[in-house]
């Protein structure tokens, strides 16, 4: 399973009624930390497919829902389970402590 894209059209159904946790990492194309995390979110993708959804939303274009979440530097990664918020972390993250919040 690949990353999803988030957008306000798409976000309820992909997390607030999703049955898996939800990783979403909050982004930006000219954000450096950003750019060296996402191969790290791929990975989590890739090898958590089975029981984690993994998601992005670029709050360049997604305003609305980085104000909703408090997003006030990025990356920040969000997890949530059964639409409410169990982890946030902000900043450049070893793979491990990601991993660590959706357990």
């Amino acid at each position: 399973m690949s990353v999803i894209n988030l957008n306000e059209k798409n976000f309820e159904e992909e997390v607030l009624k999703s049955e898996k946790a939800v990783l979403i990492d909050f982004w930006a194309s000219w954000c450096g930390p950003c750019r060296m995390m996402s191969p790290v979110v791929d990975e989590i993708a890739g090898e958590m497919k089975d029981s984690v959804k993994v998601c992005k939303i670029n709050i360049d274009e997604e305003q609305n829902l980085a104000v909703k979440y408090n997003v006030m530097s990025i990356p920040t990664f969000v997890v949530l389970k059964n639409g409410k918020e169990v982890g946030r972390t902000v900043g450049v993250q070893d793979k491990q402590e990601i991993i660590k919040m959706l357990k």
